[in-house]
């Protein structure tokens, strides 16, 4: 089983439930909950240790939001092709993806491995340059990578649909 396929377990994203997080709502609302993370972190020199509450909500958010909205009457937006893109990344073992996005896709997931490191020691030494240096590259990286699944998704309903 695919690291991916096991994140995916976790969020409870199976079968009709990836067409949940296919919503645009999903998708940017959760995408939009790292500010409030670091922020929530951060919140630590303000009220101790009672930013684990906003913390807690906010983990169990990301961990809910997938499965939360409604089907989505269209999947034609690029949130919804990156999801799926997802989809059939995480499910490559059953379902070949063309080899050629491999490499890109490791070389993106190590940055954003890397830009939540810098996140995660900036926000533990409060240190501003490193957590915003650290959110910018998680982000970035992550869109990209995001960009990367929806040609994904093109290509593998090119090929789905090539076969038929």
């Amino acid at each position: 089983m695919t690291l991916e396929k096991q994140i995916a377990k976790i969020f409870k994203l199976d079968g009709e439930s990836w067409m949940k997080h296919t919503n645009p709502w999903s998708i940017w609302t959760r995408f939009a909950t790292l500010p409030f993370i670091i922020l929530a972190v951060w919140s630590r020199i303000w009220i101790g240790w009672y930013c684990l509450i906003p913390i807690a909500i906010l983990i169990i958010w990301i961990i809910i939001n997938p499965t939360l909205f409604k089907k989505p009457k269209s999947i034609e937006n690029w949130g919804a092709k990156a999801v799926l893109g997802e989809r059939y990344w995480a499910e490559r073992k059953t379902v070949s993806v063309p080899k050629h996005h491999s490499t890109p896709i490791l070389i993106l997931t190590i940055l954003q491995t890397v830009g939540g490191i810098i996140l995660m020691i900036g926000l533990w030494k409060l240190e501003i340059n490193l957590t915003i240096i650290g959110a910018i590259m998680a982000y970035m990286s992550k869109m990209w990578f995001l960009d990367r699944m929806v040609w994904i998704f093109r290509e593998m309903k090119t090929n789905t649909q090539q076969h038929k």
